[in-house]
């Protein structure tokens, strides 16, 4: 995918998102019960993590800005369902993301519809700037930093404590991605140390001599081409053998 077509997906998905004036603490409002830290903490970020969420016709979500009332699609990362029913297992999943949470709200409500698999919901305004970039500072969650990692695509959000942060590649719509199944051993071995810390500074290490020596290729993140039909409520539709899920929701 060229430089151009990357920096348009990534603008297309920051102008569906709205948004957001940071509170003055870090409390949050969610529906999901505060757990007892008993598990260590997976915190994981959204949009381009798990999803993303575009004006392209291939996965539906609508979304109403004041005013007016838009339709925009989610796309499931692949392999993202597996991926959250095996970290449950192992921890205690969060989702910490930069958006707000009318928006976050309705894309985890069809991404986790029982709310079986994530524990909690951290949004916007739980982060904080620092020098004007903003950042997910962990400390104002008041987590044991030693008992917690963050996923993210941005690897600014997670500047503040470099050594839980685990960096994954940024998903547009590649359906043959398997990033995150990639992940789940690494997530593995975490889940059984004492401190994660450590093991996170071994891995972006391993990461950067791997970056420096040329080992792995940037993906295509190319848009799929339209396709033809109407969007049901629950749709399923085949590209290059891929199964992609999708849900249309409405907010008026």
């Amino acid at each position: 995918m060229s430089n151009r077509k990357a920096a348009a997906a990534r603008a297309s998905t920051k102008s569906i998102r709205r948004s957001c004036g940071l509170a003055h603490n870090a409390k949050t409002s969610s529906s999901r019960p505060n757990k007892i830290q008993e598990k260590k903490l997976l915190m994981l970020d959204l949009d381009e993590t798990l999803v993303h969420v575009s004006k392209s016709l291939q996965e539906s979500y609508a979304h109403s800005f004041p005013g007016v009332k838009c339709t925009y699609y989610v796309y499931l990362r692949p392999y993202v369902h597996k991926f959250l029913e095996r970290v449950s297992q192992l921890f205690d999943v969060v989702i910490f993301t930069a958006s707000d949470q009318e928006y976050a709200d309705q894309v985890l409500d069809f991404l986790d519809p029982q709310a079986k698999l994530i524990v909690r919901r951290y949004y916007c305004d739980s982060g904080s700037y620092y020098h004007g970039i903003y950042v997910k500072d962990l400390r104002r969650l008041g987590v044991d930093l030693a008992k917690a990692v963050l996923v993210d695509n941005c690897p600014d959000n997670f500047r503040l404590q470099k050594d839980n942060g685990i960096k994954i590649q940024s998903w547009y719509f590649d359906q043959q991605d398997e990033e995150l199944l990639v992940l789940l051993p690494f997530l593995e071995r975490l889940a059984a140390a004492d401190d994660a810390r450590p093991i996170v500074v071994v891995r972006l290490a391993h990461c950067k001599n791997e970056k420096r020596g040329g080992g792995k290729q940037e993906k295509s993140t190319e848009a799929p081409k339209k396709q033809q039909g109407k969007c049901a409520s629950i749709i399923r539709k085949d590209k290059q053998g891929a199964k992609l899920k999708s849900g249309k929701i409405s907010i008026y």
